[in-house]
């Protein structure tokens, strides 16, 4: 077993991330004992993060404690394993606004204490202030054309200063008709006046036209 990040193990060429409920899967994941820790599998075809690692990620804001705003969060895959990584006395924030991905995601947050299910449109951040905090890191995953102007919009509310952002782009969804590497350019240029890029990691060969940016808050 190597350690790649706090909480963040490769084992037998896979990532996986150290079970804060051992015992429970939280969806098809394997479970594996090394060093008399349980961890779960982290499959990169289904976590834009866990891919980002993969390929060469070198800085990974979240860390054990961190409180994290994840807009996106579907039905909590990979939150689920951001909730790992924070642990126990981290908080993840998680913003989804489809009814069937959230019923997962509450189901999944009464096991999960250290999550809490915010039921809402990411593109409306004011109508969730009375339940947000500043946070740590704000990590984007959400199909529409106006990813990074979500994305600041929630920073600009709730992000720490000197915090990070990690925002999974999905060029297809910005702009089918022009080429990935110049939506991907533009949607980064929007973040430039407010965020110091850090790195920009392509997520083939486990996600096309996407790519994951880091970046800190200035």
């Amino acid at each position: 077993m190597k350690e790649t990040f706090p909480g963040v193990a490769e084992i037998d060429g896979m990532l996986a991330t150290a079970n804060l409920l051992p015992g429970e899967r939280v969806y098809d994941e394997k479970l594996v004992e090394s060093e008399g820790v349980e961890f779960r599998l982290w499959n990169p075809n289904r976590s834009k993060l866990s891919a980002a690692i993969l390929n060469g990620l070198k800085s990974l804001p979240i860390k054990p404690g961190s409180k994290i705003l994840y807009l996106g969060a579907a039905s909590g895959t990979t939150a689920s394993h951001v909730s790992d990584l924070v642990g126990e006395d981290g908080l993840v924030l998680s913003v989804e606004h489809s009814k069937k991905p959230m019923e997962n995601l509450f189901n999944l947050s009464l096991r999960r204490e250290n999550m809490i299910p915010l039921f809402y449109d990411a593109n409306h951040p004011l109508r969730y202030a009375a339940l947000m905090e500043k946070v740590d890191v704000v990590y984007q995953d959400v199909a529409q054309k106006n990813q990074a102007e979500i994305l600041e919009k929630n920073a600009g509310l709730y992000l720490k200063e000197g915090g990070f952002i990690m925002l999974a782009i999905k060029a297809k969804s910005i702009d089918s008709t022009k080429k990935t590497g110049e939506v991907i350019a533009g949607e980064i240029a929007k973040l430039k006046p407010s965020f110091k890029i850090l790195e920009v990691i392509n997520l083939e060969p486990y996600e096309k036209d996407h790519v994951m940016v880091v970046a800190e808050k200035r």
